[in-house]
């Protein structure tokens, strides 16, 4: 009998989100010897990565004979759990054989054509020191510079959490360190693994943290409770060390120290990010990762919708020389319509746009915008005081 038979198949088509937030980076180091193929080679090491199946199609995959591909795999596979939507695009990158100055993250960059919003920089056999966090945050200025903005979190080798020192420095309002890990499962097989004991390279939270940071909207703390649970039941370090045998005492120091990893909140289970910290001074307005995207996401914005405008006629008031009031508040719209859009998703509290009618622009060619913006805060503490009454009044 003529028939037709339809098999459903999985197509392995990633979700999409709107807007370019999720679009994000995972970067490592590695000998050239160790590429995985058919994906990767000396002259393509970078490829969009939308699903594991993907990943795996271009040789990354969980039982390779290299230990850093069968990690790679680990966190591309996190970064897709916590958000099946986000943009990631993998870089491999010769291992260097003097210092690290990071310029990969720009080839990264320029080859997703500026679209990187945050990147993870996974060194899992490089020492922690305030020189990679220094060469990282001019990285981070010199995108600033191009009006491609970009968060940076750096997964180094830790050999012992109870050594780590004070690395919060002024102006690495870019940079996030994290030195957390899942103390079982696959991380801890990496972590354990035959192949791993001399070097104790450190597995690290990359793919979990850019998976958080992509999902997340820009005002908001990847250590927020409700939305962004890790999945993880038993967190540790990345020297090995689970949190449920730190102490108190030390986790706080850790966390003063800026440092991200899970912890417990209690009655609940499960782990969280102890907050969103970046390398800054606890003085700066940018020592959250939050702050940083938010004002990243209104400059890319701001400057999308006031370059059309660049090198165009202004009026002026033939009486005075000054801008006409209907420039001024057409340049006020312009230039607020990012602002304005955020704000309408929850991602800013108000702002305001101020232009001094008063300038001279005939002789200047210049319009001086004062941009205004009041962030969204982030409940970090309650502090609740109950007691015993005899009565309610």
């Amino acid at each position: 009998m003529n028939k037709i038979t339809i098999v459903k198949g999985n197509g392995g088509v990633a979700p999409s989100l709107p807007g370019e937030d999720h679009y994000s980076g995972l970067m490592l180091y590695l000998a050239d010897a160790n590429l995985p193929a058919p994906g990767f080679s000396t002259t393509n090491r970078i490829q969009l990565i939308g699903t594991v199946a993907a990943a795996e199609a271009l040789g990354i995959v969980s039982t390779s004979a290299n230990w850093e591909i069968k990690a790679l795999h680990y966190h591309i596979s996190e970064a897709l759990r916590i958000n099946p939507a986000i943009m990631l695009y993998v870089g491999l990158f010769k291992t260097p054989t003097g210092a690290y100055d990071f310029t990969e993250i720009n080839t990264m960059q320029s080859y997703a054509e500026g679209k990187l919003r945050q990147i993870a920089v996974y060194c899992y056999e490089k020492a922690l020191s305030s020189t990679e966090l220094t060469a990282l945050q001019a990285i981070a200025i010199a995108q600033d510079a191009l009006f491609t903005p970009i968060q940076i979190l750096y997964i180094p080798k830790i050999a012992a959490i109870s050594g780590l020192t004070d690395l919060v420095s002024t102006g690495l309002r870019n940079v996030s360190v994290l030195i957390g890990q899942d103390g079982t499962g696959t991380a801890n097989d990496l972590y354990t693994a035959a192949g791993n004991s001399v070097n104790k390279y450190s597995v690290g939270l990359a793919g979990l943290a850019i998976g958080m940071l992509s999902l997340a909207k820009v005002h908001e703390s990847i250590s927020w409770v409700r939305k962004f649970p890790s999945g993880i039941s038993t967190p540790g370090f990345s020297d090995g060390t689970l949190v449920k045998n730190t102490t108190q005492a030390a986790l706080n120091g850790l966390d003063a120290k800026h440092y991200l990893f899970l912890v417990y909140q209690g009655g609940m289970s499960g782990s969280w990010f102890n907050d969103s910290y970046t390398m800054d001074l606890d003085t700066s307005d940018y020592k959250f990762i939050e702050a940083n995207r938010s004002m990243d996401k209104a400059i890319r914005g701001i400057r999308t919708y006031l370059v059309p405008e660049l090198s165009g006629p202004v009026y002026l008031d033939p009486a005075t020389g000054k801008l006409k009031a209907d420039n001024v508040a057409y340049l006020k719209i312009v230039a607020g319509k990012q602002l304005e859009d955020m704000e309408k998703a929850g991602e800013l509290s108000g702002y305001a746009v101020n232009i001094d009618a008063e300038q001279n622009v005939l002789s200047t060619s210049k319009i001086e915008f004062v941009i205004e913006k009041v962030g969204v805060g982030v409940m970090r503490e309650f502090n609740v005081t109950i007691k015993n009454t005899t009565s309610i009044s």
